[in-house]
Parts: C-alpha cells; structure tokens; sequence
C-alpha cells in the first residue's frame, strides 16, 4: 500500500509542476507579446482598418440617395398594401405592410398605427408575418454577405 501512495504522491506532484511550468509560459507569452513592437504595431493596423472599414460601411448607410429610396419603397408598399387589403387580398396586403415596416425608421409607431386602423385578423395576420420576414431578412443578408466575402 504505501508504493500506491507514493506513486498516487508523485504523480500528484509532477501533475502540479506542469501546472506551474505551463502558467509560467503563459505569463512569459503575454509578456513577450506585449512588448514586441511588431505585434503591437500589426494589432494597431487591423483595428484601424477594422475601424475605417466599419465608418465606411456607416456613411453608405446613412447616404441620403439610399435614405430617399427607402422612403419611396416605404409609400409604395404602404400603398400597395392599402389597395391589396381594399381589393380583399389580406394576404399580398399583409406582404406589403410587413415590407413597409420592415424599412420603416420608427416600427413601434407604425404598429400601433396599424393596430387601430387594420382589422384584428389583419393585424394578427401581420404579427404572425413580422419573425418570418424577419428570419427571410437575415438569411438573405447572411447569404450576401457570405457572397460578397468569396473571393470566386
């Protein structure tokens, strides 16, 4: 029995060694990586065009031609909608409402603009619509966005 507890003993003690020998080489690394000059030099350049590439990506967001253009596809699907509901297709109607609260810069007012004027079955048709077009919506810009990262 004792060669068992010597052995459990020793093992327990190179177990902790490498413990401390593998910290050790952790806290060397990081100070090593803080202090080259190259790494710190080549960390600043990718935030930089990380930051210049995201401030490029937020001025062609806010482009006032875009801005205008969501505006009018906001109106015409608006009025689509109004027609298609008036026409008693719920469903194109419901399509073309949810279209415009997609693009439409305040969608908590126009819900409840909605839920006063539409008819309940309407507006539960276009509740049950919103997370569907929404998952549509993501899915269409994950794909772009995996498209326009691929270099073929």
């Amino acid at each position: 029995m004792p060669s068992v507890r010597l052995g459990f003993g020793l093992l327990a003690a190179l177990a902790a060694g490498g413990a401390v020998v593998l910290l050790g080489y952790c806290v060397y690394l990081d100070r090593r990586r803080r202090r080259d000059l190259a790494i710190r030099r080549c960390l600043g350049d990718q935030r930089r065009a990380e930051q210049s590439k995201a401030q490029a990506q937020a001025r062609q967001l806010w482009d006032p031609a875009k801005k205008e253009k969501l505006q009018e596809f906001f109106l015409q699907e608006v009025q689509m909608g109004k027609f298609c509901l008036a026409r008693g297709e719920h469903g194109m109607g419901v399509e073309h409402l949810t279209n415009a609260l997609l693009v439409c810069g305040q969608p908590k007012e126009l819900l409840t603009f909605y839920k006063h004027t539409l008819p309940p079955e309407v507006f539960q048709m276009l509740l049950y619509k919103i997370p569907l077009i929404c998952q549509q919506l993501e899915a269409d810009m994950y794909e772009q966005k995996y498209l326009k990262d691929d270099p073929y």
